[in-house]
């Protein structure tokens, strides 16, 4: 059975970890990948980031803030996984948390303020083939 997708979901980026953003950011630059704006550090999440693009898609490179202190991306890193979110952009968060519930999502981290979109809003939910899925509000 297939489903169509809740609508008003832009694709924006593909979540990243890594320990070093300004090491890794140098070894995508090697297939075309260039810095997009400034890093970020956000210490409610735990992280620093950088945005790099090419050709597609747009890659957020992102690290622990304190390596000693378990964050959002120990368990990631623990396991060698790089890639392991996916973003997209909505225009409201909250009906579109609803959406993805619906169709068997878990939310892992509700609805908070993240640096790396001036205080937008941002939710993780796990779809139920356990792929991760950040939502960004818009507005």
């Amino acid at each position: 059975m297939t489903t169509a997708p809740p609508a008003g979901l832009t694709f924006h980026h593909v979540g990243v970890a890594c320990v070093d953003v300004c090491a890794e950011a140098a070894r995508f630059a090697t297939l075309g990948y260039v810095i997009e704006g400034e890093a970020f550090e956000d210490p409610l999440q735990g992280i620093r980031g950088l945005f790099v693009a090419g050709q597609s898609p747009r890659l957020e490179l992102l690290e622990p803030l304190a390596a000693s202190r378990p964050g959002v991306l120990s368990a990631w890193l623990a396991r060698d996984v790089k890639f392991y979110h996916l973003a997209y952009r909505v225009l409201h968060l909250q009906p579109a948390i609803s959406r993805l519930r619906a169709l068997g999502a878990k939310v892992v981290v509700p609805a908070t303020p993240a640096v790396a979109f001036g205080g937008r809003e941002i939710a993780f939910l796990m779809l139920p083939n356990r792929s991760l899925i950040e939502l960004i509000a818009s507005q």
